[in-house]
């Protein structure tokens, strides 16, 4: 007897012999599970089990090959369709362009003069499939000294009409470009075009480089190469149009290192003291300017360097060289003179020098001897005129005065140091001088001035007895300030305003006053003009203002007051109508306040520029109270607060 396990191991091992060795065996065993059993889920530990799990996994290993296969083949058709498309689309013609199938040559010279016409010749060549249409050439290049082609620039635009497939069209134009000698102009070269089915516009693009081999203005300068420190120095500068065509609108500003005063100019400044317009020029003409000016403060040894730009007038700044032609450097290397003379007016020895009518006026030659010889026989001689100066207040030390011609001489007569100066010697010579009054009834001094040269002068031994002259110069300007007045006045009866309240003012009760400021002006402009002043606490801006066209603003946060004038003519209030504003005021005093005379205005301050003086003008008028010296409808003794 077979036990039952046995069995099924050898039917196990049955099946798989007939798997291995029958060559039917599927079908066998289809027909051997032609009727349905019930079908045990457990796992079985059979051979039988087994066989049946490798069989399905055959089966699925099959059926997944073969999607793999279809997807397979369907990707090697959409690759070789897609290269058919591609191959069609770039070989076969079609709308696509490209631009690196389109070649810009430009046949011209790299160099030209500035200003002349520079003729260009320009190939353009389309190796594209496709024609190029409504072709465009554009050329751009700057107007200006900037590279920069966005700013501004020269733009010519002609069309070239088609450019057939495989063809070349040729263009003539004609550039004129400006710049220093030596320096690159950028020339840009673009085509704009359109292909056939399309609205875009294709653009390519070529930079092309020009350098300018001559400038189209010259500049040529007569000046000193060396100067002595405060002394004058002239250049003359000679600007000449080089190109065979006309120029217009054409500039020449000169730059000036720092410690040169401008003095004067022929033709005078266009702009400022340092900007010419030449005008238009012919090719050839040409256009002197003669520059004076003075270098002061400057130490021996250092260099001062001016430069000189000519060329065309920038549209958005007038005082402004936007295009330079040409330009020149010049440096002049200051050195002490031989035998030194500086004058200082107040003990300020700048160029010039701003005063008031009232205030003395000294001044002092200081004098050196720079040589390492001897120097002899000097002589200082002091030059004073202007229409300012008071002839009879000139006082001179140990100088001859000479009315005659208003000079000072201080010589070996009037003082023996003067007959030999030995080397790094060095002294001092004084005078004062009086200021007339700006304002007189025979007439008022415009632009009041008066002007100080002087000048220094000795002998220097040389080898046997011969001598040279060695001097040197120097000269001051003094400006005096115009006499512009302030006056400030309380009323209570009289005036532009009807007042109210008790005078004198009572405690806790409110009296109004009228505050009237009158301007005066002599010799010189004033301009930016302004009073300004603030009310004490217990006094309050009423707010009427006569004449009401008068800028006049209150701040009642602050309690400023501010009278904006603006401009104070010349004679005003002299020689001419005042100028005046009123406006009116309240007072209520407090009982702490009886028997005083309270503020009821502060300090009033009249500020502005001489524009002739060059300085600021400033006019400090003291505090109103409750008194009336103006009013001469106001009782005695009106002033005080009573109770």
């Amino acid at each position: 007897m077979v036990f039952e396990p046995e069995k099924e191991k050898l039917h196990s091992l049955e099946d798989m012999k007939r798997k291995l060795f029958v060559k039917d065996y599927k079908s066998l065993l289809t027909h051997r599970s032609g009727t349905l059993h019930h079908k045990d889920l457990r796992v079985s530990e059979s051979w039988g089990d087994e066989g049946e799990k490798e069989e399905k996994i055959e089966e699925k290993f099959f059926m997944k090959t073969s999607m793999f296969k279809k997807f397979f083949m369907f990707s090697i058709g959409f690759f070789v369709l897609a290269i058919i498309f591609a191959l069609y689309t770039f070989l076969g013609g079609g709308n696509t362009v490209s631009n690196d199938n389109i070649d810009i040559a430009v046949l011209g010279n790299t160099f030209t003069a500035g200003g002349e016409d520079l003729p260009l010749q320009i190939e353009v060549t389309n190796k594209n499939n496709v024609d190029l249409e409504l072709a465009d050439l554009v050329i751009e290049y700057p107007k200006g000294s900037s590279l920069d082609l966005t700013q501004d620039t020269e733009r010519l635009r002609d069309s070239l009409g088609t450019i057939p497939s495989g063809q070349i069209k040729t263009d003539n134009m004609k550039v004129v470009l400006f710049g220093e000698q030596g320096s690159t102009r950028p020339v840009k070269i673009t085509l704009e075009y359109r292909v056939a089915g399309s609205n875009a516009i294709f653009v390519k693009e070529k930079d092309y480089s020009v350098t300018i081999n001559s400038a189209p203005i010259d500049i040529n300068l007569d000046a000193p190469i060396t100067s002595s420190p405060n002394q004058d120095v002239t250049f003359v500068v000679k600007t000449t149009l080089n190109a065979t065509k006309s120029a217009s609108g054409l500039l020449l500003k000169a730059d000036y290192p720092p410690g040169f005063v401008f003095k004067s100019a022929n033709p005078s400044p266009t702009i400022g003291n340092n900007v010419w317009n030449l005008g238009d020029l012919s090719p050839g003409a040409e256009r002197d300017t003669t520059i004076t000016g003075r270098i002061i403060g400057a130490q021996d040894g250092e260099d001062k360097t001016f430069h000189f730009y000519a060329g065309s007038q920038d549209p958005n700044d007038k005082s402004n060289v936007g295009v330079v032609f040409n330009s020149l450097g010049h440096t002049i290397l200051i050195k002490k003179p031989f035998i030194q003379a500086q004058l200082a007016i107040n003990g300020i020895t700048q160029n010039e020098y701003a005063s008031d009518s009232k205030t003395p006026i000294q001044a002092t030659i200081n004098w050196t001897n720079n040589l390492p010889t001897k120097i002899s026989n000097a002589v200082i001689v002091a030059k004073i005129s202007g229409n300012a100066l008071d002839r009879k207040k000139i006082v001179a030390q140990d100088g001859f005065y000479n009315s005659a011609n208003d000079t000072i001489t201080w010589d070996k007569n009037s003082n023996p140091d003067f007959a030999e100066i030995n080397p790094t010697d060095a002294g001092a010579v004084v005078f004062s001088l009086g200021i007339l009054p700006l304002f007189t009834s025979s007439g008022m001094i415009v632009d009041p001035v008066v002007n100080i040269d002087i000048s220094i002068s000795g002998q220097q031994p040389l080898d046997g007895n011969s001598t040279s002259i060695v001097n040197d110069n120097d000269s001051k300007v003094i400006k005096i300030i115009s006499d512009a007045n302030l006056v400030t006045k309380l009323l209570h009866f009289s005036g532009p305003f009807t007042n109210t309240g008790p005078v004198p003012p009572q405690s806790d009760k409110t009296t109004t006053y009228t505050v009237t400021w009158t301007l005066s002006n002599t010799s010189n402009n004033v301009s930016n003009a302004k009073v300004s002043s603030t009310l004490p606490p217990l006094v309050k801006f009423v707010g009427p203002i006569s004449p009401t066209s008068e800028d006049l603003k209150y701040n009642p946060s602050t309690q400023e007051i501010v009278w904006n004038i603006g401009n104070i003519p010349k004679g005003t209030g002299v020689n001419g109508t005042s100028k005046e504003v009123s406006f009116q005021i309240s007072l209520t005093p407090s009982s702490s306040q009886v028997g005083t005379t309270p503020i009821i205005v502060n300090d009033a301050i009249l500020t502005g520029h001489d524009d002739f003086a060059n300085v600021d003008v400033r006019v400090n008028r003291a505090a109103l109270t409750t008194r009336l010296p103006n009013d001469p409808q106001a009782p005695g003794g009106a002033d005080r607060v009573i109770q």
